[in-house]
C-alpha cells in the first residue's frame, strides 16, 4: 500500500510531458521513424505496381489490336471469326475495370455527400414516360459513391446542368477522377444521351470558401464505360471537398444521369504519429 502511494504522488509531481520523455519519448521517436520507413517502402512498391499496370494496359490493348487485324486481313471462316471475337470479348471483360487507383470517394470508407451544394434529384415517378418503371423513388446522389454499376441504379438531376459536392473521409492532394456509366447494349432507352458530357472539376478549401478549378473535360459514350481524367493540380493542394459541375449531357433534355464516380490522389497528413510526437517534443 505503501509503495502505490509513493507512485500515485511520483505521477502527481511530474506532468505528462515530463513522463513521456523520461519513459516513452525514445520509444516514440523509433515508432516515428519506423512508420516513415514502412511509408516510404509503400511508395516503392505502389509506382512498381502503376508500372506493372502501365504494362498489363498494353497487353490488353495490344491483344485487341492484334485480334481485330486477323479478323479484317485473315480469309476466316464464319465459326473461326465467331470464336476469335469471342475470345476478344472474354480479354476485354477481364481488363474492364483496370483503374487500379484508390479511390477516396467511396461510401464505405466514409465519404458523403455535401447536400446543401448538390443539386435535387429527378423524380421518375411524377413523370409520363418514365424509362425506368421498377424504381419505388429517386436514387439518392450517394449512388455515385458505391460500386454496384447495372441499368437504373444511378442518381440523376433535372436537365442537362447540374453539380455534386464529395466530401471525402480525409484531406487528399487530387490527381485523377474516374466517371463510369453504363454501356448501350443494356441501356433500357434507346441510347444512354442522358450520360454526362462536358465536366468541370474542383476542389473547395472549406475554410476560405475558395473554388479551385482543377479541370475541364468531356465525357466520350463513343469510348470505354469507365474514363479517367487527370487533374491540374501543380501545387499539390489537398482538399476535402470536390465539386463536378456537369455543363451538358449527350442530348437527353429532361435529366442526367451519373452511375460513378471515383477520386484518385495521395492523403496529405500520412503521418498522424509523427504529429502528435512534434506535439509533445514542443510540451516537453
Amino acid at each position: 500500500m505503501k509503495h502505490l502511494q509513493e507512485s500515485r504522488k511520483f505521477r502527481e509531481s511530474k506532468g505528462p510531458s515530463e513522463l513521456t520523455s523520461r519513459f516513452g519519448w525514445g520509444q516514440l521517436r523509433k515508432s516515428q521513424h519506423l512508420l516513415e520507413d514502412q511509408f516510404h517502402e509503400i511508395q516503392d512498391v505502389k509506382n512498381e505496381i502503376d508500372q506493372m499496370h502501365s504494362e498489363i494496359s498494353n497487353t490488353q490493348k495490344g491483344i485487341q489490336q492484334s485480334t481485330k487485324q486477323i479478323l479484317q486481313e485473315s480469309d476466316l471462316s464464319g465459326e473461326e471469326k465467331e470464336m476469335i471475337d469471342m475470345l476478344n470479348l472474354a480479354f476485354k471483360k477481364i481488363f474492364e475495370d483496370d483503374i487500379q487507383k484508390a479511390d477516396w470517394a467511396q461510401k464505405s470508407i466514409g465519404a458523403t455527400i455535401n447536400k446543401d451544394r448538390t443539386s435535387k434529384s429527378f423524380d421518375f415517378l411524377h413523370q409520363e414516360n418514365c424509362w425506368f418503371p421498377f424504381i419505388s423513388s429517386a436514387n439518392p446522389p450517394e449512388t455515385i459513391l458505391q460500386p454496384d454499376v447495372y441499368p437504373g441504379n444511378c442518381w440523376a438531376f433535372s436537365g442537362s446542368e447540374g453539380q455534386v459536392v464529395i466530401k471525402l473521409p480525409e484531406k487528399v492532394r487530387l490527381t485523377a477522377v474516374t466517371v463510369q456509366h453504363i454501356s448501350k447494349a443494356i441501356a433500357f432507352s434507346e441510347g444512354i444521351t442522358s450520360a454526362l458530357k462536358d465536366f468541370l472539376v474542383y476542389g473547395l478549401n472549406d475554410e476560405t470558401k475558395e473554388e479551385i478549378l482543377l479541370g475541364t473535360f468531356m465525357y466520350d459514350t463513343e469510348k470505354e464505360l469507365i474514363q479517367t481524367f487527370q487533374l491540374k493540380n501543380e501545387q499539390e493542394k489537398a482538399f476535402q471537398y470536390v465539386k463536378i459541375k456537369v455543363e451538358s449531357n449527350w442530348g437527353n433534355p429532361e435529366y442526367t444521369c451519373i452511375y460513378r464516380i471515383r477520386v484518385h490522389g495521395r492523403m496529405a497528413n500520412i503521418n498522424h504519429l509523427g504529429k502528435k510526437v512534434d506535439e509533445i517534443s514542443q510540451d516537453k
